[in-house]
């Protein structure tokens, strides 16, 4: 030791502290969020979830030769399911993306939470629906699979017919930030609201993770344009925009166009 100078000595306890206190920083992303919340990340779900039901988006990229061969083997598949009661499943709806990724379409069903979605797995496993499900397959590319749940303020809308299009936005947000980019975001959402319904928004549990989705129907592109250019006029929708922007790493914007056995049309 050097003459003059005392040695500080840290104790394990202390280092505990610090490192509590940095691992929390970096779970809840900023200040504001920590604050807003303060609690850890394993309670996102409860917190900005609905809870109620899982979402399962599926996603099928499909031989671009191969289109209308894939329509009818999934309308034969996903009405299945629908019908299927035994199943306990629901179909919330079936796209196609006009606008983004080309030959891909995008489903969405419901299960009765992880419960439902592990019954309803088994159950399909011994089913007649296998074969359904293996006649999709040789016309696709790709597949992926995610579960999401409903945030809490913006349940799903039920089957309707209303016609036009779907825009489904997906931002991959950084770690750590869902928390805040929700509170953000259920704040400045009311200024959309006031010109269109939304149709649903979730964010992702397994598969791709720190994921939000939410999805908007419109009567076509024009009256999308319009529609956001009125939600900017409105106090506070320009502030949700650039905060929830800096949350995320990358954001997609895909036109989809319901497909004929679709519950929401």
């Amino acid at each position: 030791m050097l003459p003059g100078t005392a040695q500080r000595v840290v104790s394990p306890a202390s280092r505990l502290v610090k490192r509590s206190i940095s691992v929390q920083s970096l779970l809840h992303g900023s200040p504001e969020a920590k604050k807003a919340g303060e609690l850890d990340i394993l309670q996102h779900s409860r917190i900005v979830g609905r809870g109620k039901y899982i979402h399962g988006f599926e996603r099928h990229n499909v031989k671009a030769d191969k289109t209308e061969e894939y329509k009818k083997a999934a309308e034969v598949y996903y009405t299945g399911l629908k019908d299927d009661t035994d199943l306990h499943v629901k179909l919330t709806g079936n796209w196609e993306v006009a606008i983004g990724e080309q030959d891909t379409f995008v489903h969405i069903l419901e299960y009765e939470n992880y419960g439902g979605f592990d019954k309803t797995s088994q159950l399909l496993k011994k089913s007649e629906h296998v074969q359904a499900y293996q006649a999709m397959l040789p016309y696709l590319n790709s597949r992926s699979s995610q579960l999401n749940q409903e945030f809490a303020f913006f349940p799903t809308a039920p089957p309707h017919a209303q016609g036009g299009l779907f825009e489904l936005r997906s931002y991959q947000l950084k770690p750590g930030t869902l928390l805040e980019w929700e509170n953000t975001w259920r704040r400045g959402i009311e200024a959309r609201r006031k010109f269109v319904a939304p149709v649903g928004a979730w964010f992702s549990q397994v598969g791709r993770l720190h994921e939000v989705h939410h999805m908007w129907q419109y009567p076509n592109l024009e009256a999308r344009k319009e529609t956001r250019e009125q939600a900017w006029q409105i106090d506070g929708w320009a502030e949700t925009v650039s905060k929830t922007a800096q949350l995320a790493t990358s954001m997609d914007s895909f036109i989809l166009t319901p497909l004929a056995f679709s519950p929401l049309k």
